[in-house]
């Protein structure tokens, strides 16, 4: 049984990661950055930037940083993946899971938008240094002038890709749906 659901679960992050690469592929080859395509009127747009920072736009310390960043991301998706086979093998005495598959979900889903972001970061640039490439573009609103401190402001500005997607889905269903897991006492 652990065998199976760890191999659904390599297919998983391989899908994930495969799909992310091909659509950052498709932007890069038939876009060029800062061009905006609009998807759904106003509401939606493909939106070609090269993100030399973190998700969603971020900065993290000119190149020290981005090292540094590079770096946890390769550590961290390590140390997903050795957890997540870890608890895909854990098992009661009758050999039921003591896992839950939606928990694996999540984390497949978190490391594989690490995963998607690290190869950005090896291959659009100089190693560890690169560009990652982001399109998905929501402006859904403008905040009115008279709301204080965000009047004047696009409610969601930041352009995301699809690996930014997998970590923050993945992150915010482990938060909603399996709470329980990360609070139990072990």
């Amino acid at each position: 049984m652990a065998f199976a659901r760890g191999k659904g679960l390599i297919v998983l992050g391989v899908v994930l990661v495969i799909l992310d690469q091909v659509i950052k592929v498709l932007v890069r080859e038939g876009m060029v950055p800062g061009q905006q395509i609009p998807v759904l009127g106003n509401w939606f747009c493909l939106s070609y930037v090269e993100n030399a920072g973190m998700a969603f736009g971020m900065k993290f310390g000119g190149v020290v940083g981005k090292l540094i960043l590079s770096v946890l991301r390769i550590g961290l998706c390590v140390a997903l993946v050795w957890w997540i086979n870890r608890l895909a093998h854990k098992t009661s005495d009758d050999g039921s899971p003591l896992v839950s598959t939606g928990v694996l979900v999540g984390l497949t889903m978190i490391t594989a938008g690490a995963a998607g972001n690290i190869i950005d970061s090896m291959i659009y640039g100089p190693f560890l240094f690169g560009k990652v490439v982001d399109m998905f573009y929501f402006p859904l609103f403008t905040w009115p002038d008279w709301v204080p401190l965000v009047g004047g402001h696009i409610f969601f500005e930041p352009v995301f890709n699809f690996a930014d997607a997998c970590v923050t889905l993945g992150a915010l269903y482990l938060v909603i749906f399996h709470f329980k897991f990360f609070s139990a006492e072990k």
